[in-house]
């Protein structure tokens, strides 16, 4: 009985510890990362549409530079979500912007042709909007 009281101590002092690990992490400025791939964001959505299981596996948690043009542009009082879509289906990717960067994407318009470079969070289909989406966090406005 004292070998399971240990053991479960120290199994939730580990897992503590890593909760904190996870969410203390801080990230490098998106700006200043190298992207692994630069893809046109319809080209993007295609590709998660054909076969979204391989996709994610080649995309999920890389820096990558998104361009297309800007179909919506979603504010709040501190962040901002830049949208490109396919506008025959419905299909969109979501850029979620850095805090140091959010500033620069309020300059961003409906039917701006932008590059956004972010990390890319994975995609997947909506059986109820029966729609793509691709979604990416850090993101910066690509100058």
């Amino acid at each position: 009985m004292k070998k399971i009281l240990v053991a479960t101590v120290i199994s939730a002092v580990f897992i503590g510890i890593a909760v904190w690990f996870l969410f203390a992490q801080k990230f490098e400025d998106t700006k200043r990362e190298k992207s692994v791939y630069t893809i046109n964001a319809l080209d993007l959505i295609k590709e998660f549409q054909q076969n979204d299981s391989i996709a994610n596996k080649k995309y999920a948690e890389k820096i990558m530079t998104v361009i297309g043009i800007v179909t919506e542009v979603e504010s709040a009082d501190i962040t901002v979500n830049i949208k490109m879509g396919d506008t025959t289906n419905g299909s969109y990717v979501i850029f979620a912007f850095q805090q140091q960067n959010v500033n620069d994407s309020k300059t961003i318009k409906e039917g701006d042709k932008v590059s956004i470079k972010g990390s890319c969070s994975g995609g997947a289909y909506s059986k109820i909007l029966e729609t793509e989406f691709i979604t990416f966090k850090r993101c910066a406005l690509n100058k």
